[in-house]
């Protein structure tokens, strides 16, 4: 009787135990469910970032740090630029708005930051015998954000930095006993030349090696010569090194695990670090503020195109996404992510041109030339018209002022340039394309709850006249450093140039009765018969006004 009660209060005992380890293993999993996977990952590794300084590279690097704070160390290759050394322009990096966030939650995040004296264009990236073997024994991840994004860039430069070195650092990188991703950024238009574009490597414009071995031995002269004719069909030599250097990962990538990002135009970020933050005047953030300033009146664009805009935080959030994806799950074959909105939630120029004279007309620029009335126009001959009498007249007028008054005429400096962004522009501000995006979704598909929230890149929960508001307002605050409490007067001024508007108007008006319509009796009968059928046209719409009431 007592072995058969022991026994009872074993199994009881065991069936306790079991439902307690069970409840606990439930536990588990629901917590870590609610943890982030991709913030996780990032804890502890060592992390390699080129163009770490550029718009894009601080978003990565701040997200980085705020979202892993245990990250172990994040390596940036930076070389000297404009008169400052590596030291000055991490220095000055670290300063930035940006890191506002992460400064308040982490005082001590630059401690984190590892710079490593580097030039892409030079052999074996110009890196110190001690900084290489650093790299090679310690990176687990490699971010390559480093490229020219100017449309304008002379091929050759191009070629070193967008195409021959993309290469050097792959060398780099096969070389790195730890690595576990190589995440490539490149751009949604590198294949423009096709209407509808898969995630998929496609046949490079040209064989690169061959390409490379060309620019290296012919003068620079011949080399913008014949520069046309290499591009074919691609409009700048920015997309171009972009699709070269998408094939040249293909063909070089060996054993490692890489990815390819491809974002369209790169816009303000949507909620990370901050609403509208930006700090590069490239794409269309030269464009809203000319716009905002009254200075750009006429933009050759396709009202129905798509403006394929994409937030810089919805960029970088699938990038360190993917880069977890990559490192993680290394997938059989080289995953390319089209990090787009057309094809998911579009967005279109003239809708883009409400929004943005809306914004600015509630919330002026500081000191504007006029008042914000920018228009689209896909006719050329009407564009040179406005250009003619809205760009050019006016800057001529205004520059003769500036003579007259004894300071340094600027207008017609600012307004060649402006023309000159508008026309590399115009290819892309006039047509539409096709982006799959399966690989963006599969991999959101992949993420947990958590993940989804820290690292949103779901465009379909974007609202555009949301979006463009915040990206005109970040453009004052942090492009043009306007302080929001300045509105009032800039509103005063908006109507100081309104008034000034009216009577300029009316002064032409005058003079134009007299040179014209005084002058002759054909002129003023044709005048006469206008401002009668008028007054008939309004005793009319009186009269049936009074008959309805």
């Amino acid at each position: 009787m007592t072995d058969r009660s022991n026994l009872k209060s074993l199994k009881a005992l065991f069936l306790y135990l079991l439902r307690y380890l069970l409840q606990e293993a439930k536990g588990r999993t629901e917590v870590g469910s609610t943890m982030s996977s991709v913030s996780a990952y990032y804890n502890g590794k060592t992390v390699l970032i080129t163009g770490a300084t550029g718009f894009m590279g601080k978003v990565l690097v701040e997200k980085l740090l705020r979202s892993s704070p245990d990250v172990k160390a994040v390596y940036i290759l930076v070389r000297p630029k404009a008169g400052q050394s590596m030291q000055e322009r991490v220095a000055n990096m670290l300063k930035c708005k940006v890191f506002d966030r992460v400064r308040e939650d982490c005082p001590n995040f630059h401690e984190k930051i590892k710079p490593i004296n580097a030039e892409l264009t030079q052999p074996k990236l110009a890196i110190s015998a001690e900084d290489e073997e650093e790299l090679l024994t310690r990176v687990n991840i490699v971010f390559h954000c480093a490229a020219t994004v100017r449309f304008d860039e002379p091929l050759k430069h191009a070629l070193q930095l967008n195409a021959m070195g993309t290469q050097r650092l792959l060398e780099l990188a096969q070389q790195m006993q730890k690595l576990e991703a190589f995440i490539h950024i490149s751009t949604a238009y590198a294949n423009c030349v096709r209407k509808c574009i898969d995630e998929i490597i496609y046949p490079p414009p040209a064989e690169p090696k061959k390409l490379f071995d060309l620019v290296e031995w012919l003068d620079e002269s011949i080399i913008q010569d014949i520069t046309p004719k290499l591009l074919g069909d691609w409009p700048n030599t920015y997309t171009y090194t972009k699709a070269l250097s998408e094939y040249l990962i293909q063909q070089e990538k060996g054993n490692l695990n890489i990815a390819i990002i491809r974002p369209s135009i790169v816009g303000a970020s949507w909620h990370e670090p901050f609403p509208g933050w930006i700090d590069s005047f490239n794409g269309t953030s030269g464009i809203f503020v000319a716009a905002g300033k009254g200075i750009l009146r006429t933009v050759i664009a396709n009202n129905e195109a798509v403006a394929d805009m994409i937030p810089v935080d919805v960029v970088i959030n699938l990038t360190l996404a993917a880069g977890w994806y990559t490192a993680v799950h290394r997938p059989k074959n080289m995953l390319v992510y089209n990090c787009t909105t057309g094809g998911i939630n579009p967005f279109f120029w003239g809708e883009m041109e409400q929004y943005v004279m809306s914004t600015f007309k509630r919330n002026p620029l500081e000191q504007a030339f006029r008042t914000p009335n920018a228009h689209l126009t896909s006719n050329y001959l009407i564009n040179q018209y406005w250009i003619t009498v809205s760009h050019k007249a006016p800057a001529i007028l205004y520059d003769l002022y500036m003579r007259l008054t004894g300071r340094k005429p600027r207008m017609m400096k600012i307004i060649n340039r402006l023309h000159k962004s508008m026309m590399l522009l115009q290819y892309f501000s006039t047509q539409s394309w096709d982006w799959s995006s399966d690989n963006m979704n599969m991999l959101m598909s992949q993420l947990n709850t958590e993940d989804k929230k820290l690292y949103n890149f779901d465009v379909r929960q974007l609202h555009w006249s949301e979006y463009i508001e915040s990206y005109c307002l970040g453009a004052k605050k942090y492009l043009l450093n306007e302080d929001m409490s300045g509105i009032p007067a800039a509103k005063q001024h908006l109507r100081k140039l309104r008034n000034i508007r009216y009577a300029f108007n009316t002064t032409l008006l005058v003079i134009i009765w007299r040179i014209f319509i005084a002058r002759s009796q054909m002129a003023r009968n044709i005048w006469y018969f206008v401002v009668s059928l008028c007054y008939k046209f309004l005793s009319y719409f009186r009269a049936s006004s009074t008959l309805r009431h």
